[in-house]
């Protein structure tokens, strides 16, 4: 009796998931698909603007957001591109060239990037290196701030994230010059 409970708990479960019970938690942009091309435009070969970025339900409790966007195809290391923290909750995007500027809104934070500045730096590899990946990582957390200031490195808001992350999800773009 008792397996036969299990066994109908577990079919339930999964029939809830397969039909959208669970929350999606998904980023994307209309720039670029997964694992496509970067457009010139979001690069140091055009204007380096900032790709807009969205994603979907996050999971509960979800208080605020961190974006990290790095090149693990560096040749010195992965180098990263640009670091947003402190999105509020109810924020789904990101808007094109918001991270051009080096100020966000909605009292978003801006972190330092491997260019040593904030705000965005697009795709940058050296010429004739090849292909490289951008990595757009964005996690879900159960903080309204991380408590850093503008200019705060990866490592402290790596720092300060954890064991606060209820979801990540990633968008890779790739670009070569």
């Amino acid at each position: 009796m008792k397996t036969a409970f299990l066994v109908i708990g577990f079919l339930l479960a999964l029939t809830f998931n397969s039909y959208g019970g669970e929350r999606v938690f998904r980023i994307e942009s209309p720039d670029f698909k997964e694992g496509g091309p970067i457009p010139k435009k979001f690069t140091c070969e055009g204007e380096n603007l900032s790709p807009q970025i969205k994603w979907g339900e996050p999971p509960e409790g979800t208080k605020s957001y961190a974006l990290v966007v790095e090149d693990p195809d560096a040749p010195m290391g992965t180098f990263v591109h640009w670091v947003v923290f402190d999105l509020p909750s109810d924020v789904r995007e990101l808007e094109r060239g918001v991270g051009s500027n080096g100020a966000g809104s909605n009292g978003i934070k801006q972190g330092l990037t491997d260019f040593g500045q904030t705000g965005y730096g697009g795709p940058c590899p050296p010429k004739g290196h090849g292909r490289h990946r951008y990595n757009f990582v964005l996690k879900a957390l159960d903080v309204p701030s991380l408590e850093l200031p503008d200019g705060a490195k990866k490592s402290e808001i790596e720092r300060a994230t954890r064991g606060h992350v209820l979801a990540e999800t990633r968008l890779t773009g790739i670009f070569q010059r």
